[in-house]
């Protein structure tokens, strides 16, 4: 089942190729749960078309079986390349390898590395007092553990 499954989803997933997997599992109880998003987001509507392929290409009277498609939640790690692509611009919360926990704006992500900048306030070289600087990180993907978008209400 799992074989039909992954050629029903690659092939939903190539009639829209601004979307892609996050997550795919089947469990025990054939319950087939997806994960996908988009590089401009995903609607009901690319839910929708991603559950059909599969749902309309597999057999109930063959193999029963239960169907979840979702996009990626708000509140989830960024996991691929393309959803830090489709972020540039927005404030992350990145924890890497050496267990430092970093915000800031995502200026750049490419397929190797990404780079966050924000402002902090130092002390000053010369004299009391402190001054802002603008700091920036550049993060190779292997560095990075756990990235997540900050939500920001304005």
């Amino acid at each position: 089942m799992r074989k039909k499954v992954t050629e029903l989803l690659n092939r939903a997933l190539d009639n829209n190729e601004s979307l892609f997997l996050i997550d795919f599992s089947i469990s025990n109880g054939n319950q087939i749960r997806v994960i996908i998003d988009g590089d401009q987001g995903v609607t009901v509507k690319d839910c929708i078309a991603v559950s059909r392929e599969i749902e309309h290409n597999l057999d109930r009277e063959e193999t029963d079986f239960s169907l979840d498609v979702a996009s990626a939640g708000v509140s989830e790690p960024l996991v691929d390349v393309r959803q830090y692509i489709k972020n540039v611009g927005r404030r992350l919360e990145v924890k890497i390898q050496d267990g430092k926990i970093v915000e800031g704006n995502l200026t750049k992500a490419d397929s190797k590395e990404i780079i966050l900048q924000w402002k902090a306030r130092e002390p000053k070289p010369i004299g009391k007092g402190k001054v802002t600087v603008q700091k920036e990180l550049v993060l190779e993907y292997k560095d990075i553990v756990e990235a997540k978008v900050m939500v920001t209400f304005n």
